[in-house]
């Protein structure tokens, strides 16, 4: 049975499809999840609550770009219904999507991120447009980034690169996950880590805790983001 994590992908079977349109959706949001069924696009992991999980089930959710409104659609569905789960693209795989301004830059941070063995993946606006094709992004979206770090020491290396990228047509933001899975939004990591906070936010599958030691507590563990 997969693991799952957060930001991960979950592609539905025509049965799974069949039972999601089966539902008592306005119209909209049927219209909407009608197109994905559709296009075979995919759902994302969201928080499981533990009675989701016990009962071999999983919360899955759709950001819907700007001709559904924008809306936010909540499922849970059996683990049956997933055929099988999925990732979003890689850094390198959106580069259609980069601003032309930012671009020069962005290939820098891409090869410092190889480079420092850190796999990166984008969510967020450019990550569901690269996978639909339609409006998720505005002109002010971020660049949300999802990478993959070892240990505190190899966070540190990857939120100074993060840092460093000033590029005013195009913010990052996004998060560090360690390999069981915890992730830290970078930003507050590199606040923490640098004595100007007292805690740092962690997020896991089930939820959110407020980690205030003085030490990181080094996760161990399968590597939840893929290479």
């Amino acid at each position: 049975m997969a693991l799952l994590h957060r930001h991960q992908l979950a592609r539905l079977s025509d049965a799974g499809w069949a039972t999601v349109l089966a539902r008592p959706w306005d119209a909209q949001a049927r219209d909407c999840l009608a197109h994905w069924a559709a296009h075979r696009l995919p759902l994302v992991v969201t928080r499981q609550a533990a009675e989701l999980l016990a009962a071999d089930e999983v919360a899955l959710g759709l950001p819907a770009p700007a001709r559904w409104g924008r809306r936010r659609l909540a499922l849970q569905l059996p683990r049956t219904a997933v055929l099988y789960f999925d990732e979003f693209p890689k850094l390198a795989d959106v580069q259609h999507l980069w601003p032309s301004g930012a671009r020069a830059a962005l290939l820098a941070l891409q090869a410092a991120l190889v480079a420092c063995r850190a796999p990166t993946r984008v969510y967020g606006s450019h990550g569901w447009q690269a996978l639909s094709g339609l409006d998720h992004l505005r002109p002010e979206s971020d660049l949300d980034l999802w990478v993959s770090v070892d240990d505190a020491a190899h966070a540190d290396v990857v939120t100074r690169l993060l840092h460093a990228f000033t590029v005013p047509s195009l913010r990052l933001d996004g998060e560090l996950v360690f390999g069981d899975g915890t992730a830290v939004a970078w930003r507050e990591w590199g606040h923490w880590r640098g004595g100007r906070t007292r805690a740092v936010l962690t997020r896991g599958l089930t939820g959110v805790a407020l980690l205030r030691d003085t030490e990181w507590r080094e996760p161990t563990g399968l590597q939840a983001l893929a290479a």
